[in-house]
């Protein structure tokens, strides 16, 4: 009996729900996405390239908001000046001449990036020195060591910049476009090395800058081909440029790749063991920092315990089984921060004496 009426109820199911498909169902053409007339979208995109003073004072204002961002370690800042920068418009322009052999269009993207670029780095090298700050906080650090994940990034959201370009009503997507590929702050992380005198994060910076440029030109030109914009012909130069520059990025981004799996992997296991060890499992761990050196790691451990808690002998016990564990020379570094604690009352005043005096004898009441 209740398998019948399952049965039923089932039958009543799909009669309903093909009903209100029957009901319901319509060609919806009007709501597609349409792609944008090769002339409309020539011109869109030379107007992007266009070097305005408009263009100018955004670019100064995204990296004078960026380079803040990055000195005090915000994150929303930031995230506010890749919003404002305009760098895109050029760099999808670039991508649409190679496609179609535009050399005009080219030259004038080219250049209105490369005087946005230097203006941006600019900017940031001298806001870092006004300010005088010289600490390399974690936004500044994590714009230092590109790996392939960030080509990853820019791949996808040069594809995603070229296909709101040449599509009506995505639009709207640009701006997150903007946000996930971070062109301004890299930019002025190359002013902060320049600032600093850094050569690390100068370098660093100008390659995760360079690895997002190349990925959003390759990837753009892609969907540019796919979407019928150009021909293979046409392409076929620009496109050999940016694959061969690719190829080149790839050998230090993948190293890089290689270095953050491997300390990612080695933290998880010198955490995990260390706080199951005898010497730390009663402290408190500060700081845990692994340095990669050849097929050897340096660990860098800050600790607060009582003095004269931790002895070098359990230190060597330690590093021993750490280095049997991860199958790696290590080098243990332990810092250990003694625990004291200073209290200092100001002068108190007759009523607040007085005040103080109530409380202690209403708590021993109490008691």
């Amino acid at each position: 009996m209740l398998a019948v009426v399952s049965k039923r109820l089932i039958g009543w199911g799909h009669q309903w729900l093909s009903a209100l498909k029957d009901r319901h169902r319509g060609e919806w053409h009007w709501m597609e996405s349409k792609p944008v007339p090769i002339a409309s979208l020539n011109r869109s995109l030379w107007r992007s390239a266009e070097s305005s003073s408009n263009y100018y004072l955004l670019l100064f204002l995204s990296g004078a908001i960026a380079t803040f961002g990055l000195l005090s370690g915000s994150s929303a800042t930031v995230i506010g000046a890749m919003i404002v920068a305009p760098l895109m418009g050029p760099i999808t322009g670039i991508a649409f001449a190679l496609i179609m052999a535009n050399r005009r269009l080219l030259r004038r993207a080219s250049l209105s990036l490369a005087l946005g670029a230097l203006l941006t780095v600019g900017t940031a090298t001298l806001i870092a020195k006004i300010t005088g700050i010289e600490a390399l906080t974690g936004e500044i650090l994590a714009r230092t060591q590109p790996t392939l994940l960030d080509l990853g990034v820019a791949l996808a959201a040069g594809a995603a910049g070229a296909l709101a370009k040449s599509r009506r009503g995505i639009a709207d997507a640009l701006p997150g476009v903007a946000i996930a590929v971070a062109l301004v702050p890299p930019l002025s992380v190359v002013g902060v090395g320049v600032a600093f005198g850094s050569a690390t994060v100068f370098n660093g910076a100008l390659l995760l800058f360079v690895t997002n440029l190349v990925g959003i030109i390759f990837s753009g030109g892609l969907v540019f081909l796919a979407l019928r914009y150009g021909s293979v012909q046409r392409a076929k130069r620009g496109m050999t440029i940016a694959i061969a520059t690719l190829l080149c990025l790839g050998i230090p981004l993948s190293l890089s790749f290689q270095d953050l799996s491997i300390k990612k992997q080695a933290r998880i296991s010198v955490n995990t063991l260390i706080r199951r060890s005898s010497p730390f499992s009663e402290t408190d761990i500060q700081s845990l920092d692994i340095v990669r050196e050849g097929d050897a790691l340096v660990v860098y451990l800050d600790v607060k315990a009582v003095p004269s808690s931790v002895s070098s002998e359990q230190v060597n016990l330690v590093r021993e089984a750490l280095a049997k564990e991860i199958e790696r020379p290590i080098t243990l570094y332990v810092n250990v921060i003694p625990i004291e604690q200073f209290v200092s009352d100001a002068p108190l005043s007759e009523s607040q004496s007085s005040l103080r005096d109530k409380t202690t004898r209403r708590q021993a009441g109490d008691k």
